[in-house]
């Protein structure tokens, strides 16, 4: 787990409240979800939190919290950044594999050295986290009068994010005396060695200039003529990343830290080559949360009032509203530095730590029951065991696949309309080529257990319940989760009647109605085709698969196969 440094007399000043000793801080930390795991050697605080509170890795962000849990502060708090006087300009020779860029003018900052330390701990401790170790956002900040702008049509003073050869210019990077290219950063800087692999496969370097010069080689080290010191005051933040969503909210920490040193935001307008955007985003969004399951979840009654009291209490705010349905629920407003808040068991959880977890009184359930499977296990296992009586050899594969595998060797489309098709759940840096997105159906891992078994003898029949999704806005995760039943039997003389007969007796063996009306798919023979219906809902899809998906495949056998939703069997 991540932990943070933070210093006890400092977050007794920014809380407000001197009067607390050490043993009452670590006890608030506690209700926070902030274990005390000892001292350091200057005596500072070392407290492990949860990583999902990025908000809380500087004692500025873990401050709040506490004045938020004293009720000395209530609602969302957001700052009114002043209108953009700085430009960054984004050049299309920058490189596509770090293509975004976000920032920020901090004006007026009291940086003494107990809050430049805090400053570099929460840069470093997002780099960590959020950053992915600056792979997938990094942060530059620069003393704001050690930069000189490029005039710009409007009168703003423009940096450019650029792209250069890593021989092309050279500037003193910090903690060196010497002029070097990007290369020779890379090459012999300490800090350049660590952070080599992100950039040294790039053709281009990514690269920040004002008018003087090159003065930021992200994602790996600043310049030392924009270095902070205690004597600055006046602060430019940039963020490049591979994801615009990821350095907004990182910017979104960083602002609310030095806002509550008592400093003024200025907005900063970014020009990339297609679009314009001001930064910093203070956008809020809402999450609609259900009176009766707050109850639910605590365990205790509460009146409406108390609930928004609770939001208040949590940095949130909470309004009454109905459902359709006509129950009370609550549109709760999310402060722009929240990158947690993600479904409204989040909310839920806050508005529990408001009330005190310890402050719940245990109680017995009103029933007793016993443990036993999941109805959706036992109908799993039922199937799985009818598969097997079918002659089916049982499978488990990897829910994770490729595009080329999920889509383009079964020659099905991600925006077509047939079934295993849809948008799929993707990775925005997968590890590897081959597992890139969450399968949409499992016939093409069932396909490649075929493929990699051509050396073994017919008949091959193999059946999997096995896991599916694709993207849909209208869950609260925004992706639908799915079982899936598939099956192909591959020998000499496999047809679309051997396909079916054992479909016919799954359908028979649970009292279902079963229907194949013929369709048409592109993984499969048109006119030896059809959907499988069952209790008159269309559920999947039956037939003889394409020659032309046995041949990429390297299948010399015909297949048939069929797959549907195993709901429909309930």
């Amino acid at each position: 787990m991540p932990t943070v440094d933070i210093d006890p007399d400092e977050l007794r000043d920014l809380t407000g409240h001197d009067e607390k000793s050490d043993d009452d801080l670590i006890d608030d930390l506690f209700g926070l979800g902030l274990e005390f795991e000892g001292r350091t050697e200057d005596g500072e605080f070392e407290l492990e939190f949860a990583p999902d509170r990025l908000d809380r890795l500087s004692v500025e962000g873990v401050a709040r919290s506490m004045r938020y849990q004293y009720g000395d502060s209530r609602g969302v708090h957001v700052p009114s950044p002043n209108s953009p006087e700085w430009t960054i300009e984004v050049a299309e020779s920058v490189p596509d594999e770090r293509p975004y860029v976000t920032g920020a003018v901090v004006r007026d900052v009291d940086l003494d050295e107990e809050a430049l330390e805090s400053l570099i701990q929460l840069q470093e401790k997002l780099h960590a986290t959020m950053g992915r170790k600056r792979a997938k956002g990094a942060i530059g900040i620069h003393d704001l009068t050690m930069l000189k702008g490029t005039a710009a049509t409007e009168g703003n003073p423009t940096i450019q994010y650029v792209g250069v050869e890593p021989d092309e210019d050279r500037f003193v990077p910090l903690d060196s005396d010497q002029e070097m290219t990007p290369a020779d950063v890379l090459e012999d800087h300490q800090t350049g060695q660590t952070y080599a692999d992100l950039v040294s496969e790039y053709e281009r370097y990514p690269a920040i200039y004002d008018s003087i010069g090159l003065f930021s080689f992200p994602p790996v080290i600043n310049g030392r003529r924009t270095e902070v010191s205690t004597d600055s005051r006046d602060l430019f933040v940039e963020m490049t990343g591979t994801d615009q969503w990821t350095i907004d909210k990182m910017l979104n920490i960083v602002c609310y830290a030095l806002s509550a040193r008592g400093a003024t935001l200025e907005e900063v307008r970014v020009d990339y080559p297609d679009r314009e955007v001001v930064r910093p985003d203070l956008s809020m969004k809402t999450k609609t949360v259900a009176h009766d399951r707050i109850e639910t979840i605590l365990g205790i009654g509460l009146d409406p009032d108390e609930v928004i009291d609770l939001a208040e209490r949590s940095g949130l705010e909470a309004e009454k509203a109905e459902s359709e349905d006509g129950n009370l629920v609550y549109e709760v407003t999310i402060p722009p530095y929240r990158v947690d808040v993600l479904h409204p068991l989040d909310v839920i959880d806050d508005l529990g730590r408001a009330y005190g977890f310890n402050e719940l009184e245990p109680r017995y359930p009103d029933i007793g029951t016993v443990g036993g499977r999941h109805e959706r296990s036992r109908l799993e296992r039922s199937v799985r065991e009818q598969l097997v009586g079918h002659g089916f050899e049982d499978m488990l594969n990897f829910h994770m696949i490729s595009e080329e595998e999920n889509y383009e060797r079964l020659d099905v489309s991600p925006d077509g309309d047939v079934y295993g098709a849809g948008e799929a759940a993707t990775i925005k840096e997968p590890y590897s080529e081959d597992f890139t997105m969450l399968r949409t159906w499992v016939m093409p891992s069932l396909l490649m257990v075929l493929e990699r078994n051509t050396h073994r003898s017919y008949p091959q029949n193999l059946a999997e319940i096995g896991f599916a999704a694709e993207v849909d806005e209208s869950e609260n995760t925004g992706v639908a989760e799915s079982r899936r039943v598939g099956a192909v039997l591959a020998h000499h003389e496999a047809g679309y009647e051997d396909a079916k007969a054992r479909l016919q007796a799954l359908a028979r063996n649970f009292d279902v109605a079963l229907e194949t009306p013929p369709t048409d798919h592109p993984t499969f023979i048109s006119g030896r085709t059809a959907a499988v219906v069952i209790d008159g809902e269309e559920v999947g899809v039956i037939g003889e698969v394409h020659p032309k998906v046995l041949v990429e495949h390297d299948l010399e056998v015909p297949v048939s196969a069929f797959e549907f939703d195993l709901g429909a069997l309930r």
